[in-house]
């Protein structure tokens, strides 16, 4: 399935206003593929089918995650939308023909980070972070800054996440910690 069909595709399983955040998501994070020399064909993909399994409600995503045997923690069952990362990965591979892993793994990731990113990997979650859909203060600098220096861009936005996850009161679930330590350690270590 080309990309073109995968957008026609998605535009009909998705809210209009997921669907618009999703393109906006492309568009950044192929542009940043470029600033970072990746493929930006395959980070585009992964880019536009990220939240592919956004709408789904709690129930059914839980019901999928024990149909496609995917793994889910006691932070994921009181908290299924984290799941949608990993339920889409599974949903871009069914619905829309994507076998590549590292598409899929940016897929899955987009959400937490994990440890170890891929480049890919990091420039989805962040494109999704800071797409020009979003605003909040320090979006134009960390925007400006995705083009630079992912692996700082990284941490500054972990952090932004973790600090309104507190401030929501609500459970922090432990992969954002470990990505967000793992790169600290990374930076501390150059």
């Amino acid at each position: 399935m080309t990309r073109e069909e995968m957008k026609i595709k998605l535009k009909d399983s998705i809210t209009k206003k997921r669907f618009i955040h999703s393109i906006n998501v492309m568009e950044l994070a192929a542009e940043l593929a470029l600033a970072h020399g990746i493929d930006q064909e395959k980070t585009a993909i992964a880019a536009l089918l990220h939240d592919c399994a956004k709408n789904i409600e709690a129930d059914e995503m839980l019901r999928l995650c024990e149909e496609f045997e995917i793994d889910v923690n006691d932070v994921e069952k009181l908290q299924p939308k984290l799941l949608h990362g990993k339920v889409g990965a599974v949903l871009a591979t069914k619905e829309y023909g994507v076998d590549d892993e590292e598409i899929l793994d940016a897929i899955r990731h987009h959400t937490l980070g994990r440890e170890n990113m891929t480049t890919m990997d990091k420039i989805v979650f962040i494109a999704d972070y800071v797409e020009p859909g979003r605003n909040f203060e320090g979006i134009e600098e960390l925007r400006e800054l995705a083009f630079t220096d992912l692996d700082k861009t990284m941490v500054i936005s972990l952090d932004n996440i973790i600090k309104h996850i507190i401030s929501k009161g609500v459970l922090i679930h432990p992969v954002a910690i470990l990505a967000r330590n793992d790169m600290i350690k990374k930076r501390m270590a150059e």
